[in-house]
């Protein structure tokens, strides 16, 4: 299974196991009140492409077979993914929690509060980190080394 030529193929079997695990670790933090990811739809894909890349990587090994074009292809959409997660959930949160502030304090005949703080959890941290890790990998397939260089032994063209 470990064999010399497959054991690049542990670094998206463990990416994959991270992209994974990722979703279960808080995304979002509003206020003190962490958000994890896996009630959300795009973390339910997360953990599924998670998962796929795992399973692609473990067969890898065991067949000896190159996966890494759709590695890169399951990279670059969870890639995607988080990094939109980055950019928009933590604003969705934090404006979601002010709506509800405010419900409260207009039931409640209150003043009205400040906006809570929404900021990106280590979830989502180590998801575009994993993420990243399988894009690299599947671009491998993409830089190909050089054969050995060689010299003409006879620059003779003529003949």
């Amino acid at each position: 299974m470990f064999r010399p030529g497959m054991r690049a193929y542990l670094i998206p079997l463990i990416a994959g196991a991270a992209l994974a695990a990722s979703t279960f670790l808080p995304w979002v933090v509003v206020g003190g009140t962490s958000l994890q990811g896996v009630p959300d739809v795009a973390a339910l894909w997360v953990l599924g492409l998670g998962v796929l890349a795992s399973i692609l990587a473990t067969l890898s090994l065991i067949t000896r077979k190159n996966s890494r074009h759709p590695l890169l292809i399951i990279g670059l959409i969870a890639l995607g993914i988080m990094f939109l997660s980055w950019r928009i959930m933590p604003r969705t949160a934090g404006e979601r929690a002010l709506t509800i502030s405010q419900a409260f304090a207009i039931v409640e005949n209150t003043p009205m509060g400040t906006e809570p703080t929404a900021l990106v959890g280590s979830g989502i941290y180590l998801g575009l980190a994993a993420a990243a890790v399988l894009v690299v990998f599947g671009l491998t397939i993409v830089v190909k080394r050089v054969a050995t260089p060689y010299v003409v032994a006879d620059a003779d063209d003529d003949v």
